[in-house]
């Protein structure tokens, strides 16, 4: 079973950026399109951003003009720039596969408050 660790979360200002990374345990990491996943309290998990292993990516249209998803498969991480982040944006932030390949790692807290 492959591990997720995923890191990078805090508190921002609305405005303000973050970079989540998460790091995978096995090379088998490169061959899976890998997804941003978010889920807030009261609200369903949903896929932020999706990345195939050469690097095509889509994304929520919520907030496609402010994430930007990239992965470096010699180092089994995948990562999320976030930008001009709002209230909105704030969950537990988790990656893994588009088919849910593996389990849930303890995922990122994303705060975005004034």
């Amino acid at each position: 079973q492959v591990q997720l660790v995923e890191s990078g979360g805090g508190l921002v200002q609305p405005g303000g950026s973050l970079r989540l990374s998460c790091a995978a345990s096995s090379s088998i990491f490169r061959a899976y399109t890998m997804g941003w996943y978010r889920q807030a309290p009261d609200k369903q998990r949903e896929l932020v951003a999706s990345i195939t292993s050469p690097g095509v990516t889509n994304y929520l249209d919520s907030v496609k003009d402010r994430v930007t998803i990239s992965r470096d498969n010699a180092k089994n991480t995948v990562y999320l720039q976030m930008n001009n982040l709002k209230p909105e944006d704030t969950a537990v932030y988790y990656c893994n596969t588009i088919r849910l390949t593996w389990g849930w790692g303890q995922g990122t807290q994303v705060t975005v408050s004034s």
